[in-house]
């Protein structure tokens, strides 16, 4: 008897630790991509349509939302004309952040993934579906609450029509119809607007492209003509003080208004639908990203031009400076200007999510119809549909503006992850096995330095939140400095084909520590969830991801090249 039950327990002991080991194998298998991406003659696959201007408008569709119309003047109510500074200083950050991204678009195979890819091939499956869900949870509730905000604006502007001012109930489109204490609160509206958007994008990626061109470029010609008109009614004596509040409310506008800016990189996840991907990737990025920081700047210095800083309204405090103006025409295009950016922000979001599940699916992380691409259409339409819905049940029927503070996590972490991408694969001694022992020391000593630039970027943030002296703040960043100053000394660096980023390790190293700093400064509501997300998702891997991925698939996908009249 107790031979039987020894003999139990070390069968038990054996099958865990055999679990335990199968899982770590797993986990830290890295993606293997080969260089060639010929088109192939199948009936499945993507098609390459994206010139370099759609993929510009691509970004500029993804940033530029409702926001270029309140948040510029509701933050200047904190930084006086100083908000200029603070939307060059986080546009300066995002750079920094896109040059990261440009080298990758560049330098990598052209399909589907970002982030995600990215940290697949530099780092280890794990870390690459941590990526994934985190990135994938801000994409879900980003796309209903935007999906609220645009009802609620189109309700509006049904309100213009006489019969219906103020005849609109709550739950189709203002908001929403509250039940059960506020648990469910239906809006019918959000899910129509949304299942409108998810049938262009599944008529195919030329499609939703020219709808997303058409609404980029109309909202673009109506921030340019509010430029315009706003500047004949400056009086520059407005900008004095320029910093009324002090420095330190410019700097603390410049980590609002970053999040202004989040949206370039939906560019990098086009990747396998651009028609010269290693070419037109980076201009896309570094040019959708550039157009905004002009447009954004071009705002902040009408409005704190038109109307002193202080008089500045809450709710849509450009309408207001232009209606105080007497220039209530403007208003009205403000508010078509924002159902443009609101709709190309929403289109842009659904179509980055569906591509992002499309490259999980391939890689047998998620299921495989998420991996189906429709023969006709060429968009992968169930993966498509699925985010549609998703949005559509959220949207629909809870009131997630509640949760937009817990937002933002996944584009800090996706940032960072993606700046260390760059340091990691520009290191010589990165072969992918990492089978020698010196090898795998080098590496561990520089993830380690890229792990401590990220802890100082925490330190840092939080110190400075909670407003304690600033001499911890430069210990944190003198401690992120040597760790830099090990990345420089330590390693081996080599030149990656194609677009590279400047003075590596320095930009990614400053991109790391800066988005952290960032990631502190959210509530910590945002903290508890990347926690609790990340335990989640460890959960998930174990039970279905690890027993189904397969890094090689990529061997696999199919290529079609647009028409010969497209392509140019």
């Amino acid at each position: 008897m107790a031979s039987t039950m020894d003999d139990s327990r070390h069968k038990d002991a054996t099958s865990s630790s055999t679990c335990f080991s199968h899982f770590c194998s797993s986990a830290l298998r890295a993606k293997t991509l080969k260089s060639s991406s010929s088109a192939n003659n199948s009936s499945d696959g993507l098609i390459r349509r994206l010139g370099v201007f759609d993929l510009i408008l691509l970004g500029v569709g993804a940033s530029i939302g409702a926001g270029i119309f309140v948040v510029t003047g509701t933050v200047a109510r904190d930084a006086g004309p100083g908000v200029t500074i603070s939307f060059i200083l986080a546009g300066a950050s995002c750079v920094l952040n896109a040059l990261c991204y440009a080298e990758l678009a560049s330098r990598f195979p052209a399909i589907v993934g970002g982030a995600y890819l990215y940290a697949y091939t530099a780092f280890n499956e794990i870390t690459a579906f941590l990526v994934f869900m985190q990135l994938m949870l801000d994409y879900h509730i980003g796309a209903a609450s935007i999906a609220r905000s645009l009802a609620s604006y189109v309700a509006t502007i049904f309100e213009l029509i006489p019969a219906l001012k103020g005849n609109i109930p709550p739950w189709v489109g203002h908001g929403g119809q509250e039940f059960f204490g506020g648990t469910l609160s239906i809006n019918i509206l959000a899910p129509i607007l949304l299942a409108v958007l998810t049938v262009i994008l599944c008529l195919g990626v030329g499609e939703s492209s020219a709808v997303n061109s058409f609404m980029t470029a109309a909202k673009v010609v109506i921030v340019i003509f509010v430029i315009i008109v706003g500047s004949f009614k400056v009086d520059v004596d407005n900008w004095s003080p320029f910093a009324p509040n002090g420095v330190k409310h410019i700097f603390t506008g410049a980590t609002v208004v970053f999040f202004a800016y989040v949206g370039f990189d939906a560019v990098a996840n086009s990747a396998e639908e651009s028609k010269r991907p290693q070419r037109d990737l980076p201009i896309g990025i570094l040019g959708s990203l550039l157009v905004c920081v002009v447009l954004y700047v071009g705002v902040c210095l009408v409005i704190t031009g038109m109307v002193p800083y202080n008089l500045l309204g809450e709710d849509a405090p450009l309408s207001e400076a232009f209606t105080s103006k007497g220039l209530k025409y403007v208003s009205i295009l403000i508010s078509i200007g924002a159902v443009a950016g609101l709709t190309t922000t929403l289109l842009v979001g659904l179509y980055v999510q569906s591509r992002l599940y499309l490259g999980l699916g391939r890689d047998g992380l998620l299921p495989s119809i998420f991996a189906k691409v429709h023969p006709i259409r060429h968009t992968p339409i169930h993966s498509q549909i699925w985010v549609g819905i998703v949005a559509a049940v959220l949207g629909g029927l809870f009131n997630v503006h509640i949760l937009s503070h817990i937002l933002s996590v996944g584009s800090l972490t996706g940032y960072s992850v993606v700046a260390a991408c760059v340091v990691t694969l520009r290191w010589k001694n990165n072969t992918g096995n990492r089978v020698s022992s010196k090898c795998i020391s080098t590496w561990c000593e520089g993830v380690l330095c890229i792990f401590l630039v990220a802890c100082c970027g925490f330190a840092a943030g939080v110190l400075y939140r909670f407003g304690t002296h600033f001499i911890f703040m430069i210990v944190a960043v003198v401690i992120a400095i040597m760790a830099c100053a090990a990345l420089c000394f330590r390693q081996a660096y080599s030149d990656p084909p194609g677009f590279s980023c400047p003075w590596v390790p320095i930009v990614p190293s400053v991109c790391i520590f800066f988005n952290i700093f960032l990631f502190a400064q959210l509530h910590y509501e945002a903290w508890i969830r990347f926690i609790i997300l990340s335990i989640v998702s460890v959960g998930i891997y174990a039970f279905y991801g690890q027993y189904h991925a397969n890094p090689r698939s990529d061997e696999t996908i199919i290529y079609h090249m647009a028409p010969e009249e497209d392509r140019h």
